[in-house]
């Protein structure tokens, strides 16, 4: 009869003693985390769960009012009402590292880990007993070339094909870009300025290692712009190899992009304001939807290190006359 299976809570949340008046949801005994979840799928829907779980939630929320743990609450006070319906797996499959935890117990006499749960507001700022090894332990992983991992380390030698030896000798007449990984970090700073001149969706392809693929995914959070944004999706292509593969990622970008028309363009092109409107009226007045036509827009660029962007055609005629902007 068991559906799910979960990990007790190493927390003494759902015991109610954390504080004076603290009132939790109910929960059998400790209750169960909901950061690693095994499902029965097929069972769940024999039992029709999407209308257990939302029956349980009513009732409760007419007292509760609210959850203060999201579907934790909720998840908790079914199993109190259908405990048999709970399979408890062992602790090591989600050790909780937050405040007051009593995971210690659980680590200390299993060696083998499975996975460690920073299910605490602070994260890493945890306070724990043993939080420094388990934070240089989570930052070393970071750090880790994901290629180790996607391929074989070792195999055995092959002779080399005609086909190889030719493609091989092509490949080393390509004029790569030696600073490739230096290169494309300074152009990621260029996507806020994309984003503030560009309104419409956006499909963004990364050439990154694992390491870098952490490094944006904290500079995206931290920034304001791109937070701000819900109609920009990003598509990571892992680095591999010593040459930039730019039709393959050019191609994710492309395949990612699901509007009927695309403006392609590399991450250090950045748009005249009010672009994406433009083109979007263009579009309807030259009938493209029936017609084989494609827009040209014309480029430009400047040697200036700091330039004020044109806002208008007159301004950009008027900065090319100056020699401030040439033609692409």
């Amino acid at each position: 009869k068991q559906v799910i299976g979960l990990v007790e809570n190493q927390s003494d949340w759902y015991l109610g003693n954390l504080w004076k008046n603290h009132k939790p949801w109910p929960a059998l005994g400790r209750g169960f985390n909901t950061g690693v979840i095994l499902l029965y799928l097929e069972r769940l829907r024999r039992i029709r769960w999407e209308q257990m779980w939302r029956l349980t939630a009513e009732r409760e929320l007419m007292s509760m009012l609210s959850t203060s743990l999201a579907d934790q609450d909720i998840f908790n006070a079914f199993i109190k009402q259908n405990p048999v319906l709970v399979h408890q797996l062992p602790c090591f499959w989600n050790v909780q590292l937050s405040d007051h935890t009593r995971s210690e117990q659980c680590y200390t006499e299993v060696s083998d880990l499975k996975v460690i749960h920073w299910n605490s507001p602070k994260k890493l700022r945890v306070k724990n007993k043993h939080v420094e090894f388990f934070r240089n332990l989570y930052l070393t992983f970071l750090e880790y070339d994901g290629n180790l991992l996607r391929r074989e380390l070792f195999g055995c030698p092959s002779q080399a094909t005609a086909e190889s030896i030719r493609l091989q000798a092509s490949l080393e007449d390509l004029d790569e870009d030696d600073q490739c990984y230096d290169f494309r970090r300074e152009r990621i700073t260029m996507l806020e300025a994309i984003c503030k001149h560009w309104e419409g969706p956006i499909s963004l392809a990364l050439y990154m290692s694992d390491a870098e693929a952490q490094q944006f995914l904290r500079y995206a959070q931290a920034s304001e712009v791109l937070k701000s944004r819900m109609n920009v999706g990003y598509h990571v292509v892992y680095k591999e190899g010593q040459f930039y593969p730019v039709n393959l990622v050019r191609n994710v970008a492309l395949r990612n992009a699901h509007t009927p028309y695309v403006f392609l363009a590399d991450v250090d092109f950045l748009p005249m304001y009010g672009l994406y409107d433009y083109l979007r009226r263009a579009v309807g007045q030259l009938d493209m939807a029936h017609t084989k036509k494609a827009l040209v827009v014309p480029a430009f660029e400047t040697l200036r290190y700091r330039l004020s962007f044109p806002k208008s055609k007159a301004e950009l005629l008027s900065m090319l006359d100056m020699g401030t902007l040439y033609t692409f």
